[in-house]
């Protein structure tokens, strides 16, 4: 038997996923929900390591992302915060109690309606949700200055279609 030289296959762009390990794709030929898991990493991955630039605190996720909203909102009601969060109420109240027990949130009865709770930032808890803010917009804009201008473009472009997603 001779050694033949055969063509060499035309090469495609090939990648693997997290969760597919080994599993090569093409660039071109990604089904929608290849990409949809992708665009779901990189968004998770990205998310986490913003998590971790903030300030030196024993608060959790949803404390600190429940105090953001009363932070960016102003006082607001157990109920209306739940909403926010996509959580029960009874959730909600465990984690305000946490809040104010850590010395970052107050709560009052509403002038309005005494059976209902307001809930509102202190000092210590409005200096906590600007710190960790300062540090995850720093940790960002050093990547993102990084980056070519049409890069930035493309993420602004893409920043307005991830708002219109979530609004759904």
């Amino acid at each position: 038997m001779t050694d033949v030289a055969r063509p060499a296959p035309l090469e495609r762009a090939t990648r693997t996923t997290p969760e597919t390990p080994g599993r090569a794709t093409s660039a071109r030929r990604r089904s929608l929900a290849e990409q949809s898991t992708d665009l779901r990493v990189a968004i998770m991955r990205l998310s986490r390591r913003l998590r971790q630039e903030r300030t030196e605190t024993e608060l959790s996720g949803s404390q600190f992302s429940t105090l953001g909203w009363i932070s960016t909102e102003g006082p607001l009601t157990i109920g209306r915060l739940a909403e926010l969060e996509r959580v029960t109420a009874p959730s909600m109240n465990r984690t305000v109690n946490g809040l104010v027990d850590a010395g970052y949130a107050t709560r009052t009865a509403s002038p309005d309606d005494g059976r209902k709770v307001i809930v509102s930032a202190t000092e210590a808890g409005e200096s906590v949700v600007l710190e960790t803010r300062r540090r995850r917009d720093a940790w960002l804009a050093k990547r993102f200055a990084a980056l070519t201008p049409a890069d930035r473009e493309t993420l602004a472009e893409a920043t307005t279609i991830l708002r219109r997603l979530t609004d759904q």
